[in-house]
Formats: C-alpha cells, structure tokens, sequence
C-alpha cells in the first residue's frame, strides 16, 4: 500500500477536486476501509452546493459505501483485516436524549461520514467501528452501497402504523428510494403497488423492480393504504394524502424544500383516520436492512444504472441530476 491515496474534496460552492493525500490512519476504536463503491444521492447534491445544514467544508463526500476493512486501530474488536463491510454513516454522540431513546439520527451532535467528516469517494476512509457491519455473501459491489438507502426504507417501514401484507401501496417518485420502497413492500407481501412517476425510463424500471402499475400522475389513485412519498415534489406529497382511503397512511421520505407548505383537508384526516408519518434518515435499522439484503439483492441490482471513476465524479454528479439515471455508483476501480 502506498502512503497517498485519491479523493474527491468539495467547498460548498459547487466546486469538485480530485486531489492525492495522505491515506488516513485509523484511531483508537476506529477501522480503515478500502473502498469499493459509493453511491451518489441527493444528500451529496446538496452538499456540494452546500444547501445542507450538516456539512462542514472542506469534505469528501459519500455516505452510501461498502468496502474492505484494511487495518484497525487500537481496541477496535469488530472486524478485521479483510472484512467486507457497510457503514451506517451516522456517528451519533450516544449520550443525547434521543440516542437514550434510540433515535440516532435525531442525536444532537450528529456527525455523518461523507458530510461533517470525511467520506467514501476516496480509494480509503477511516470510520468509528461502531458504525461497521459485516455484509453476508452474494453482497457485491453493486449491491453494498445500496445498504444504506435501504435502511432508510426499512426505517420507514419500522415507523409505519399496521402491516403492509396485503396493503395497496403507492409510492410517489421512482428514484432509488421509491424503487427500493417497491422492492421492500413487494418482500413484505404488498396486495398491489402502484408507483407514481413522470419519466417513462423510471417508470419501467419500477415495474422491472416489482411494482403492479405505473402512473405518470395525470389521475388520482384512489383508497390506498399506504403512500410512501418519496419524491419531495409538491403536488406529490398533495396528491399523496388526497389518495389514502379509510385508516390509510402516508409515509413522507422525500426532502421537501423546508420553506413548502401544501394543502391538507383536515375533515379527510378525521373522517378517515388517516395517519401521517415522517421518516427521516435510518435511526438504527442498517442492521435489519443488511439482514434483508440478500433476499432482495437480485430485485434491486438493475436500480444502479450508472458507474463512474472518481475522475469521472462531476459527471457522476451530473448523471445523478438526470431523470434518464437513477443510482449512480463512483468506484475508485471504475475505468
């Protein structure tokens, strides 16, 4: 191993560098990873524009990682040389009243990798091994990173109200994170799923992933259970709530712009019982959703559309902003 290694370094006024540093040493508790493949997500579009509350600049980004544990620092006992890992990227202080509570990713003093630290697109990177998890066989590359966006579904399943075997569920917005609600909701024995979504491209790729029938959002979806909006738009998250039916439940994922207000009939609510759930980050389902993986892995593969080198990361970036991509991956390997 060398001493240097390659990163992409970002200032949070859009600006991208790859530049050559030195490979990060592991601390006491703390593992270092070769990485093998990040994904790109709304959360690093953000951050690179610097439009995200958390980041602290200069950063590597990346948050969505698997990798191989390549060295360990002192009374780190989790894993060891040559693990093949995921990382929770939330580094949480513990000691806060929502930790106490096990909600994490309300702590206080959050300190995500690959935005308040430095992160996965870069050939290694360094993280607490409180936040590590042994990935089972079959988890390759392709699969790892996408631990993460589905812990993200599986906690929105966790805060969810009822069961969603046999529910009608629609979810509005075919990016990874509403592919990924189809694959979950289709695992957990969905009666149908409807996806919502305005681009053709996306909306085949969700009946590939699973869904029943996809909608380009002209008419309304009337009675269903459970809307999982994951699209941040809007009229999406309007026409999410006017769609539920009796004892129905409207699970909001997606990153609304925090100044948007949209319309809600509060007799519906009364007169239905509806109940509204907001779903944020993962909390501490990364575990149950490696545990998940392997059963989905085949089902949510073809969500990675697109593969970049890290010299090729602004256009991974750009690809991300595209409605033709979906998951766009950075690996260090990537030609």
């Amino acid at each position: 191993m060398t001493d240097t290694m390659r990163a992409v370094v970002v200032d949070g006024r859009s600006g991208i560098a790859l530049v050559d540093k030195p490979i990060p040493e592991p601390g006491p508790e703390q593992v270092l990873i070769q990485v093998e493949a990040t994904g790109v997500c709304g959360t690093d579009l953000h951050l690179i524009e610097g439009s995200y509350p958390h980041g602290r600049y200069p950063v590597t980004p990346g948050h969505e990682f698997s990798g191989i544990v390549v060295a360990v620092g002192s009374g780190a006992t989790r894993a060891g040389d040559g693990d093949h890992v995921g990382v929770d990227p939330n580094v949480n202080c513990g000691a806060c009243r929502w930790c106490r509570e096990g909600a994490k990713n309300m702590c206080t003093a959050l300190d995500p990798v690959g935005v308040s630290i430095d992160g996965s697109c870069a050939e290694f990177v360094v993280v607490p091994e409180s936040v590590i998890y042994r990935l089972p066989g079959g988890i390759d590359a392709t699969v790892g990173p996408l631990v993460e966006p589905l812990s993200c579904v599986v906690h929105a399943v966790e805060r969810t109200p009822g069961a969603w075997e046999g529910a009608s569920v629609a979810v509005y917005g075919a990016g990874s994170i509403g592919l990924l609600a189809v694959a979950v909701a289709r695992l957990l024995g969905a009666g149908t799923i409807t996806v919502v979504e305005p681009h053709e491209v996306r909306r085949q790729l969700a009946l590939t992933i699973g869904a029943d029938a996809a909608s380009d959002g002209s008419g309304p979806i009337r009675e269903v259970d459970i809307a999982v909006e994951a699209s941040g738009h809007p009229a999406a998250i309007a026409n999410a709530s006017r769609d539920l039916g009796i004892h129905g439940r409207l699970v909001q994922m997606g990153v609304a712009n925090p100044d948007v207000e949209v319309g809600l009939n509060p007799y519906a609510v009364f007169a239905k019982e509806l109940s509204i759930i907001g779903s944020n980050s993962l909390a501490g389902a990364y575990p149950a959703a490696v545990e998940m993986m392997p059963a989905l892995a085949d089902r949510v593969r073809p969500i990675v559309t697109d593969i970049f080198s890290l010299e090729d990361y602004a256009q991974a970036v750009e690809a991300a902003r595209s409605p033709h991509s979906v998951k766009v991956q950075v690996r260090p390997a990537a030609h």
